[in-house]
């Protein structure tokens, strides 16, 4: 069973940066797609960004520009970087883990691993 825990989340003002962080447990890290997707207050929950096993990524219109997606292999770990945050990205924001992957997907059916969330509240 591969476990995967998110951190970084926080309060911030608007315009502000935070960096979240995902560490994934397994020896095939290097082998997963991993997603970030996040849940507004009374919305549904949401892709944000996904980084395929080869580095290649994919970002949803409403942070492309602003929000950074790298992994570290060698951690097992997968960051976001959000810069210039806005009072809509305020969320609980999930990391996902996809076994036996082939790029990226916004889907989030095909992702077997999840993560319990990490709170990113802006102030505006």
């Amino acid at each position: 069973q591969v476990q995967v825990v998110e951190s970084g989340g926080g309060l911030v003002q608007a315009g502000g940066s935070l960096r979240l962080s995902c560490a994934a447990s397994g020896r095939a890290f290097s082998s997963y797609a991993m997603g970030w997707f996040r849940q507004a207050p009374g919305k549904e929950r949401e892709f944000v960004t996904a980084i395929g096993w080869s580095g290649g990524s994919d970002y949803a219109d409403s942070v492309k520009g602003r929000f950074t997606i790298s992994r570290d292999n060698s951690k097992n770990t997968v960051y976001l970087q959000m810069n210039n945050l806005k009072p809509e990205d305020t969320a609980v924001y999930y990391c996902a883990a996809q076994e036996n992957s082939y790029g990226t997907t916004r889907r989030e059916a095909p992702y077997n691993y999840w993560g319990q969330g990490t709170q990113v509240t802006v102030s505006s």
